[in-house]
């Protein structure tokens, strides 16, 4: 999960600043988030919508928030 681009991040900004001081001139921003391993006993296409709903209804805050689902095998 991450804030939406249009919500300011000062977390990200201080990071790029960081990386910035620290001779990578060519990062131009960052955004920060954070993630959740969430391990499901469903079949795949079940366990990414029960996912998706856990993460809409219960993990995220949808006004400041996005949310990316990926299955890794």
């Amino acid at each position: 999960m991450s804030l939406k681009p249009t919500v300011l991040d000062p977390q990200g900004q201080t990071i790029c600043s960081a990386l910035q001081g620290h001779g990578h001139p060519a990062i131009a921003a960052v955004r920060q988030g954070k993630f959740f391993d969430i391990e499901v006993s469903a079949d795949a296409e079940a366990a990414e919508s029960e996912v998706r709903q856990i993460a809409r209804e219960v993990l995220t805050n949808p006004v400041i928030e996005d949310f990316r689902v990926e299955a890794v095998k």
